[in-house]
């Protein structure tokens, strides 16, 4: 397992974030809505910083898990946090936040998501991390960093609000592979 980024790298790049949005947007309301269950506490963080100046923000928070289309390939229970967007997002400029892009199929399900609450006038993506390896045709406006990983390695993020401490690591195919077959032999 290697670490990528600590407490001091996550808070920079979620700071470059916050001050591109600012220069792109540097007076319009601003619809942050950030997916569970990391995405969600980046969209804060931003939300924090540029709430710092005067100007109206509307912060929420989307659970894709039903919209996924690995549902069956989730955990027999997957855990469902319930969206908490108290606003219309109609003619918004919304900006979906989550910790990891990917494969694209995360936020094609967050946008499947957010259209039951309402048309949106624009959205945008901002990511804490861009690993690579799409398998749809999405991509961030807003990029903390982008990670250089294979496809099957894992980016494990962990942030204060859930996880107690901020760090990204990444763990190697080779560890995965390892941790799997420890995992096969114990049944």
């Amino acid at each position: 397992m290697k670490l990528c980024m600590n407490a001091d790298d996550i808070d920079a790049a979620i700071r470059k974030m916050t001050a591109e949005i600012r220069a792109r947007y540097p007076r319009e309301t601003l619809y942050i809505i950030g997916i569970h269950s990391r995405g969600d506490e980046v969209a804060e963080r931003i939300c924090t910083i540029l709430a710092e100046e005067d100007r109206d923000l509307l912060y929420g928070t989307l659970d894709i898990s039903l919209y996924r289309d690995d549902f069956e390939h989730m955990h027999e229970n997957p855990k469902l946090q319930g969206s908490d967007i108290s606003f219309s997002v109609d003619d918004a400029l919304v900006i979906l936040v989550d910790d990891v892009l990917f494969t694209g199929r995360t936020i094609r399900a967050a946008l499947d998501a957010l259209a039951d609450y309402g048309r949106a006038a624009r959205v945008e993506l901002a990511v804490l991390i861009d690993r690579g390896h799409r398998e749809m045709p999405i991509q961030a406006d807003y990029v903390g960093i982008v990670l250089a990983t294979e496809r099957h390695d894992h980016v494990i993020v962990s942030l204060e609000g859930v996880d107690g401490e901020d760090k990204v690591e990444l763990r190697s195919k080779a560890w995965v592979a390892f941790r799997q077959g420890k995992k096969r032999r114990k049944r």
